[in-house]
């Protein structure tokens, strides 16, 4: 048996593990014990375990060993809303809410919305859930005259379903920054993970067909149970008009 077909026999026999028989945090058997039972080398075992880290699969504890890692969410670069994410991905999407407020658009918003710093704005402050577990913790504002009424709905369901059914108001674009940054002590125990742990710090402007600014949503992901997917085209030599996604460094610090 050559060394690739060891390594697939390793990989099925450990994601069968993964998949029918444990569950998120349980413990793997030893590498010894997985080279002796499926008759390979330790090496070949440490390397198929290697890449199964590198997937998110598994993590490992120095000195523990080898543990079952939660599912993993990735996000394409695409406009949907946390719900939809979590329905694509056979997830039970949730929110906690925590604030629910009218109050001045101020400065930064202001800006972000293309309002007057005294104009008002619906703030909206939620835990966002997948399968009851804390995902991201977002702020969402909208400025008020295009959404009157809207703190009086059932603000732990779908946002952007009630901006559409309700006040017509549709996403057709965004501007959105992601950086990295860590999870401050007061937002820890929210999102359910230690003080600074990594995290995403998403900040995103959603325009409707009239290219009217309708939201600002500041989200903070854990970044353990979180990621983004981006496709890269690479660009034919000499002007074209198509669309591309440009990186752009920013300094670390919805849906």
């Amino acid at each position: 048996m050559d060394t690739s077909t060891k390594s697939e026999q390793v990989r099925h026999h450990v994601l069968a593990l993964v998949e029918g028989q444990l569950r998120p945090h349980d413990k793997l058997p030893t590498e010894r014990e997985l080279a002796e039972a499926l008759a390979v080398s330790r090496l070949t075992v440490r390397r198929v375990l290697d890449g199964l880290e590198h997937e998110r699969l598994v993590y490992r504890v120095q000195g523990a060993g080898t543990f079952v890692s939660e599912s993993h969410i990735a996000k394409s670069l695409e406009l949907t809303s946390f719900s939809e994410d979590m329905y694509n991905r056979g997830m039970r999407p949730g929110s906690r809410l925590l604030i629910a407020e009218e109050a001045p658009a101020g400065a930064r918003l202001g800006q972000a919305l293309s309002l007057s710093p005294a104009d008002k704005v619906l703030h909206l402050a939620r835990v966002r859930l997948a399968d009851d577990e804390p995902i991201c913790f977002e702020h969402s504002y909208i400025p008020s005259h295009l959404a009157p009424g809207l703190l009086d709905l059932d603000l732990e369901s779908s946002l952007y379903d009630l901006l559409a059914t309700t006040f017509r108001l549709r996403l057709e674009r965004a501007d959105q920054v992601i950086s990295a940054t860590v999870v401050e002590p007061a937002d820890a125990e929210l999102l359910n993970v230690p003080p600074f742990s990594p995290a995403f710090n998403v900040v995103r402007t959603g325009y409707d067909a009239r290219d009217r600014a309708i939201e600002r949503a500041e989200s903070l992901y854990r970044a353990d149970r979180y990621s983004y997917h981006v496709t890269l085209f690479r660009r034919e030599s000499g002007p074209t008009n198509s669309h591309q996604l440009s990186p752009t460094w920013h300094p670390a610090g919805g849906e």
